[in-house]
């Protein structure tokens, strides 16, 4: 592994750019007058803002260090979460979207309050606030810290979480989810751009021999469709467990649909959402290649922590200068996955909790308000962010937990869209299986009890959930029909906006894009089944 020592020009490279960006963020920020503006950033952007501002949500620095890691360990199948988010995002443009932004809904569990009652909308929303700390925050910061550590291995790993608290909370304490937003694309675009020229400098080691990659990685790690007792991802566990992940990350998580609920118009938010789905197909290319391209330069046996190979090939082969861009946009990405964690999160409090409870709060209280839980929010975050140190991968820590716990989350929600005849009650007890995916996580993940893959856990309970959700349906009454109209899906929307569409050029209409899209990314897969 190599020094990670920045030189004098990397460091000034750093601390400009974040200097820079934070400065840009507080100015786009400026003038928060109310709670629309400030978690909905008055619904304003546009589609490249909204598409690079999902993909960086996602695509931050821990998953940056993550899916190299992976790729480097056990090979490609890993991307196996990123096609299939394409196709997700496919399925929410088409069918899901309008209905978030049609009813100008302002949090995803709103949303279940309309279809469901009051308690889907609280039980979803505390899910979620207490995830985004716990899980969400915490990662973000951790990664940071590791990223810092390697630049400042003298400093503490607490003093690290601490700096990362100040500089990632700062800006979106004061400017928002706008803050959020623009930051997310600056730094989306740059560690973009920083990954495929990485891969480049890499590959290049080798003779642009495509060869290459299949004989570096491990045995049988060069396929998107392994064995089922593969322990990373088995094949049956793509549609058993990563699908529904899937689901959950970019349809039900407020933290990541916030961004589609800024958008300016429907068209915008389609156009976001797809244009999403279309970055995570290089994330093969430019995150897992270079993992698997580094087996051929750093001996796997004395690799101490796979998370450590992408900063490792940056300190290796990236010029000076160009390599404190890369470090900066690394580390301030990290920042914005918790930025946008912090603003999520108290959106959802004052939304859902707040305003639900108490309509006498004017514009500017709720606005002091929020501001009030980001700060809250990112003492809690940084407490907890160490113990993150007992996994060994950073990846693994986000989707075993989600795995586990999030099905019945899955299934109300996606049940309630499609299925006219889920109830509320069916709803509501469904949601109350959710500490059965806990405790499920605690004893198959934390206490490693049995040899049960994560994937096929996941696929469990969500059928044990949608087992409950149907029962339940079933055996009480059907919700009113004039209640389903705004928060169901049907044939007739479908056919209506049909009509809409005729008229439409082709190069404008989301369908076409969606069906290119779909085409590229089954093109892309099959290659390496």
């Amino acid at each position: 592994m190599p020094d990670f020592t920045l030189g004098p020009i990397d460091l000034t490279v750093l601390v400009v750019f974040v200097i820079a960006v934070i400065a840009v963020a507080l100015w786009v920020g400026r003038g928060q007058e109310g709670s629309e503006s400030y978690f909905l950033a008055s619904r304003s952007m546009v589609w490249p803002v909204v598409g690079f501002s999902l993909y960086a949500t996602q695509f931050s620095g821990t998953q940056y260090l993550g899916l190299a890691g992976a790729g480097f360990e056990s090979g490609i199948q890993v991307w196996n979460f990123e096609w299939m988010a394409t196709l997700v995002l496919l399925v929410f443009a088409l069918l899901i979207l309008p209905f978030y932004l049609q009813s100008r809904i302002t949090t995803v569990p709103e949303f279940l309050e309309r279809r469901y009652d009051r308690r889907a909308r609280y039980a979803f929303s505390g899910f979620t606030v207490v995830t985004a700390m716990f899980l969400d925050s915490a990662g973000a910061m951790f990664a940071g810290s590791l990223v810092m550590s390697l630049l400042f291995p003298e400093v503490p790993l607490g003093v690290h979480i601490v700096i990362i608290a100040v500089l990632g909370g700062g800006y979106v304490l004061i400017g928002g989810l706008k803050s959020v937003m623009i930051t997310d694309t600056i730094q989306g675009v740059v560690l973009f751009a920083a990954g495929s020229a990485l891969f480049v400098m890499v590959f290049a080691e080798f003779g642009y021999d495509w060869s290459t990659l299949p004989e570096l990685a491990p045995e049988g790690g060069f396929t998107v469709a392994p064995p089922p007792d593969d322990d990373l991802v088995p094949w049956p566990g793509i549609f058993t467990g990563a699908i529904w992940l899937s689901f959950y990350v970019w349809v039900a998580n407020h933290i990541v649909v916030q961004r589609v609920l800024a958008a300016k118009n429907i068209d915008h938010g389609r156009w976001g959402a797809l244009f999403a789905g279309a970055l995570q197909l290089p994330v093969l290319v430019i995150l897992i290649f270079p993992g698997v391209l580094a087996r051929g330069l750093y001996d796997p046996a004395e690799v101490p922590n796979s998370d450590l190979v992408w900063p490792a090939l940056v300190f290796d082969f990236a010029p000076v200068g160009l390599r404190g861009l890369v470090v900066a946009a690394l580390v301030f990405a990290l920042m914005s996955t918790l930025d946008s964690v912090l603003n999520g999160a108290a959106s959802l409090v004052v939304n859902d909790f707040v305003k639900t409870r108490n309509h006498r709060f004017t514009e500017r209280q709720l606005l002091s308000i929020g501001r009030f839980l980001v700060g809250g929010f990112l003492v809690v975050a940084a407490l907890w962010a160490p113990v993150i140190t007992t996994f060994s991968g950073i990846v693994a820590y986000f989707q075993s937990f989600l795995g586990y716990v999030t099905m019945p989350l899955v299934v109300v929600l996606l049940g309630g869209l499609f299925w006219r005849r889920a109830s509320t009650a069916a709803g509501v007890w469904t949601l109350a299986m959710v500490p059965v995916g806990l405790a499920a996580f605690l004893v198959f993940e934390l206490l490693g009890v049995g040899n049960l893959q994560f994937l096929y856990g996941t696929g469990i309970m969500f059928l044990l959930s949608l087992l409950v959700f149907v029962a339940i349906s079933l055996s009480t009454p059907a919700p009113p029909a004039e209640k389903l109209e705004a928060v169901t899906w049907s044939r007739q929307n479908w056919r209506q906006e049909s009509q809409e569409l005729a008229g439409t050029p082709w190069y404008k209409n989301y369908r076409y894009m969606a069906l290119g899209l779909g085409v590229v990314t089954v093109c892309s897969v099959l290659p390496f089944v």
